[in-house]
């Protein structure tokens, strides 16, 4: 079986979290990418690393994608993806940039590129609801999503709207989707945004 991947892109409180929880309870071999984390802050879910091993992650081209988001760098990089991959895991990241979805998809795998979309109003309730802090910050982040879509190419194999799907429903969906040979990208996704 040639390997696969999923990528969970949206803004945040979108459902990330939630729907790879339902995903790994769906079936076992789906396991949640833990990004490296350079920076202070939230802990749970991240690889925490140093500056200087980005450095050495950067000067020998391991490096996928990084980003800087609330004061941190975040990386996807190829020896923590390979790791997933080769033990016949099937690894979902975590994405809210085009460019890191662009970036990923270059990596020789199946990628399934679920959109995942919800309301501002969505993502500031949720936000308060787990108790976040910075919802202004996540709010900028929801407004600079859908920016970044509106100047995309329809680059999702599926598009699941949160604020009406339920986890286990999306965690079915994206399994469908993952098990097919060729996911084949949903027409004009950007326009069904509001």
């Amino acid at each position: 079986m040639n390997p696969t991947g999923v990528i969970l892109y949206g803004p945040p409180a979108s459902g990330k979290d939630t729907i790879t929880a339902a995903l790994t309870r769906l079936a076992a071999r789906y396991t949640p990418f833990r990004r490296l984390k350079i920076g202070a802050g939230k802990t749970d879910g991240y690889r925490i690393g140093t500056p200087e091993q980005l450095i050495r992650l950067r000067a020998s081209r391991q490096v996928l994608y990084e980003n800087l988001r609330y004061g941190n760098t975040y990386v996807i990089d190829v020896p923590h993806l390979t790791s997933i991959i080769d033990t016949g895991q099937v690894p979902v990241l975590h994405l809210g940039q085009i460019a890191g979805v662009t970036a990923v998809t270059r990596f020789p795998v199946a990628w399934t590129t679920v959109l995942l979309w919800c309301s501002r109003e969505s993502t500031a309730q949720r936000a308060h609801a787990r108790g976040s802090t910075d919802i202004d910050a996540r709010l900028t982040v929801w407004d600079e999503t859908l920016a970044g879509l509106r100047a995309a190419d329809d680059v999702f194999s599926r598009r699941i709207d949160t604020d009406s799907t339920t986890p286990d429903t999306a965690a079915v969906m994206i399994h469908a989707c993952t098990l097919s040979a060729a996911p084949a990208p949903t027409a004009a996704t950007q326009r069904r945004l509001r």
